[in-house]
This record gives C-alpha cells, sequence and structure tokens, in this order.
C-alpha cells in the first residue's frame, strides 16, 4: 500500500524490515527495489535484485534488475541484462516493454522498434505491445507507422485513454484536426483529470476556427492548475487561430489565471 500510494520511504524501511528476518523474500526483494527506483536510488537497488537472481530464475526480478542497472548508469549491463530476459520463453513480455524503453532512451530507436516487433510475433494479441510500438514510431516520425498500430490498438480496446491520446497526437500532428478533436474529447470523458488531452483538445479546436471553444477549453485545462498556465498559453499563442499576448500577464488575465 505504501509503494502504490508513492510513500516510497515507508514503503523501504518496510520491506527492509521483512528481509531482516527472510533474506529470501521474493515480494519484500521486489517492493525494496521499486522504492529506491522511486527515490532516484537505483544504484542501491543492483546488489539486492542481483543476490535474489542469482537465487533463481525469477523473469520479473531480472527485469527490474536491468532497469535498475539503467538507472545507475550501467546502461549497457542494464540492457543486456534485459536482452538475457527477453530471450527466455515462455516469453515475459514487461521484459521486451522494459528493453524497448532503454535503447529508446539510448537513441536506438530502430532497436527499440525491432526489440517490440519481435515480441509481437510472439504475442500478436499484446495490446500494451500494440501501443509501444506506435509510440516509438511517432518518436522516430514514422506517423503513418503509428497511426496503423494505435488504430489497431484502439479497435481492440476502446476504452483504454493512453491509447487515445497518442492516437490523437498522431492525427493532430497530420493536421486531421476534426478526427483528433473527437479522440481526445473520448480520452478527456474517461479521463477528466487528463489536462493534457484537454490542453490538445483546444488546439485542434482552435485550428479549426473554433476560437470560443478552444479558448474555453483552454480555461478549464489551466483552472486550479497554476501549473499548466505555461503549457496553456503556448497552445494559444502557437495555433494558427489562436492569440499572442507580449506580456504573460496579459495572457494570464485573458486565461482568467487569477481567478483560480
Amino acid at each position: 500500500m505504501a509503494l502504490r500510494m508513492k510513500q516510497f520511504d515507508r514503503a523501504r524501511q518496510l520491506a527492509a524490515e521483512v528481509l531482516k528476518s527472510n533474506r529470501t523474500d521474493r515480494n519484500a526483494v521486489l517492493i525494496l527495489a521499486h522504492a529506491l527506483i522511486g527515490q532516484d536510488r537505483a544504484g542501491e537497488a543492483v546488489v539486492p535484485l542481483e543476490k535474489a537472481v542469482r537465487r533463481s530464475t525469477d523473469a520479473e526480478i531480472e527485469t527490474l534488475l536491468g532497469a535498475a542497472l539503467c538507472g545507475s548508469r550501467r546502461s549497457a549491463d542494464g540492457i543486456e541484462q534485459l536482452r538475457r530476459t527477453a530471450a527466455r520463453r515462455p516469453p515475459y513480455l514487461p521484459a521486451f516493454r522494459e528493453l524497448a524503453g532503454q535503447l529508446a532512451k539510448a537513441g536506438q530507436l530502430n532497436e527499440a522498434i525491432k526489440t517490440i516487433e519481435n515480441g509481437l510475433t510472439l504475442a500478436p494479441e499484446s495490446i500494451d505491445l500494440k501501443l509501444d510500438l506506435g509510440r516509438l514510431f511517432l518518436q522516430n516520425n514514422e506517423r503513418a507507422n503509428a497511426r496503423a498500430s494505435l488504430t489497431v490498438a484502439r479497435d481492440a480496446a476502446p476504452g483504454r485513454p493512453d491509447i487515445l491520446t497518442e492516437l490523437g497526437l498522431v492525427l493532430l500532428l497530420d493536421g486531421e484536426y476534426a478526427a483528433a478533436a473527437d479522440v481526445f474529447r473520448h480520452a478527456v470523458a474517461l479521463r477528466p483529470e487528463d489536462t493534457l488531452s484537454r490542453v490538445n483538445l483546444a488546439v485542434c479546436l482552435l485550428e479549426m476556427g473554433e476560437r470560443d471553444g478552444g479558448e474555453t477549453t483552454l480555461r478549464a485545462a489551466l483552472r486550479g492548475r497554476p501549473y499548466m498556465f505555461g503549457r496553456t498559453a503556448y497552445a494559444l499563442a502557437a495555433s494558427s487561430h489562436g492569440r499572442f499576448f507580449f506580456r504573460p500577464s496579459a495572457a494570464a488575465k485573458f486565461l482568467e489565471r487569477d481567478a483560480i
């Protein structure tokens, strides 16, 4: 529960207490490692994970070890560990996802895409892998491929807002504002707290010439969230049908920031 609530120090302390009495407790090792990684102390998570890996062949622990190694500036070791885990059969899909993510962070986008594609040959029905593939294609500016992968994922899981936000972004970048707006509306309906989708919806409306609707949507995204001022002001100024203010205070007043 502490880990789920992101109370990382509390989770670390509780897991450490369990490990004092039972050094081989698998769940305690996992919780300890996740808590340390959550505290940006990935290097400290490596040793207990390495000990656990030596005791058993546990794909989840191996995958977390790979992530911890990468997080502690040992990317080469971490990627090699993840490659070994991804080579396991039956396949452990989170290893493919973690490996692809780390390869992408290292700038190896083509290799990351190949990794997910390999995973999909083993688990062609995996929606998470299709979503990851779409994201990677988008990062690699392969928008047609991104759209194809994300559309398949959306059709298979129409109620997943994470898929909708990625598909909407592809449509937005392709200038298909009406289609993108429909997708972002669906995403916001499923997850009202998704302010970035709300801002992207506003951008679509502004680009379609629906200025009143776009500005109202931007104000809704900003309301109660002062940290969103920069993003909403940029969206307003960057749109071909938006507004530009020379002074941030004028933009803030227009977006009703002072009334929040």
